[in-house]
């Protein structure tokens, strides 16, 4: 066994040093691949396509071929690192200073990947991974870019072959302040819209010659946002909508805009599916302009696709094994928590049982992300525990 394989920090390292901003490989998949072949796994490497989007690469791995099935997923694409003289250090360097990593996709989450490795091959090199067990990594480079050509698909490749699993383990950063403080049981759903009123475009100074879409925009806006979707449920916060831009694409100030486009997102709890949400956002949007006192005027609304529906991991066998072993690492009891944005369990639950803990998640996808040395020594132990005491579980 090599020091690479078993060290979360040297593994880490390599990882970082893979420039694979979303959708490219980077030498990210390839590095991973050569780190799982001394650990007895086999893997492929599906390239995905879709019209219009990036091609992407992807890796499945897996290691056994009977008993109980346990997955950890997760993706080695990052977001762009931006100017690279926001750093401290060099975003692909995997600098250490102070006892801390830099670089882009440290806790986001590469770093979880590397802990994640390093505990299975702890596992096998002292022979307390079971033969009568297997499992199984789903790797995407497209966690980051539209989720289009990854994990849902890399999730109906492995059931063509076969593959069908027990549970499964996301490694995304999902510690606020300190490791073991939450585990993700589930995700509110993400749904994007936009909304074009369209006017008549004119001279200022003529008004009466022109219909102004601005106009009925503000009652437009009240309907949407009051009064509030719901006031939350036992397992989530309420449902919450922001609108994030306003555009009429006109720089004149003496014109009237021809049209105007609000673009928005709404986070929603399980009071709501898609489309029910869609339904009850398109009543408020005609409530609004038939209370316009210019009048309704035309309009047009445009959702984009897919929605990402909430959804729970109600606690039970999976969330009890995980959070025995964050305590039995780390002696804080972690909260179970649906907080957040969307996360590629989103595409998993419909398969197998899924929960989420990972690093802190404080610096990602910030200039000068870094994960602290001592974490992933801790992460790789939290690992290292939960595989144990699953298989255990389910021997």
């Amino acid at each position: 066994m090599t020091e690479l394989v078993l060290d979360p920090a040297r593994n880490l390292e390599t990882l970082l040093r893979c420039p694979s901003v979303t959708p490219e490989e980077g030498g990210a998949l390839e590095a991973l691949e050569r780190m799982l072949a001394p650990l007895g796994f086999s893997t492929e490497r599906p390239v995905f396509h879709e019209d219009g989007e990036a091609s992407v690469e992807n890796l499945l791995a897996t290691r056994g071929s009977q008993g109980p099935h346990l997955c950890f997923a997760g993706h080695t694409d990052v977001v762009p690192p931006g100017p690279e003289g926001d750093w401290r250090h060099p975003p692909f360097s995997a600098a250490v200073e102070n006892g801390e990593m830099w670089g882009r996709g440290a806790v986001d989450m590469k770093g979880g990947i590397a802990c994640f490795v390093a505990a299975l091959a702890r596992l096998v090199a002292r022979g307390a991974l079971p033969d009568a067990g297997r499992v199984s990594l789903l790797v995407t480079g497209d966690e980051e870019g539209p989720a289009v050509n990854g994990t849902v698909k890399l999730l109906r490749h492995a059931e063509a072959r076969g593959l069908r699993f027990d549970a499964c383990l996301v490694g995304e950063p999902t510690n606020p302040d300190a490791l073991g403080d939450m585990v993700k049981i589930g995700r509110r759903g993400s749904l994007s819209g936009e909304l074009t009123l369209t006017g008549r475009q004119g001279h200022v100074a003529y008004p009466d010659r022109a219909d102004n879409p601005l106009h009925r925009l503000g009652p437009v806006l009240q309907s949407l946002l009051h009064p509030l979707l719901d006031g939350g449920t036992s397992r989530f916060q309420p449902s919450n909508l922001e609108v994030t831009s306003v555009d009429t694409g006109n720089p004149s100030t003496n014109v009237v805009p021809a049209s105007a486009t609000v673009r928005f997102n709404v986070r929603f709890n399980d009071c709501w599916t898609g489309e029910t949400l869609r339904t009850e956002l398109e009543r408020r949007i005609e409530a609004g302009l038939a209370a316009c006192p210019r009048g309704p005027g035309e309009h047009a609304v445009r959702w984009r696709e897919p929605v990402s529906e909430c959804f729970v991991t109600a606690p039970g066998a999976l969330t009890q094994t995980l959070g025995e072993a964050i305590e039995a690492v780390t002696g804080r009891v972690p909260d179970l928590s649906t907080s957040g944005g969307t996360s590629d369990a989103r595409f998993i639950k419909n398969h197998c049982a899924v929960v989420e803990f990972g690093l802190v998640g404080r610096t990602m996808h910030m200039a000068d992300e870094r994960v602290a040395l001592s974490d992933l020594e801790t992460l790789t132990r939290i690992y290292e525990t939960f595989i144990a005491r699953w298989f255990a579980a389910h021997a």
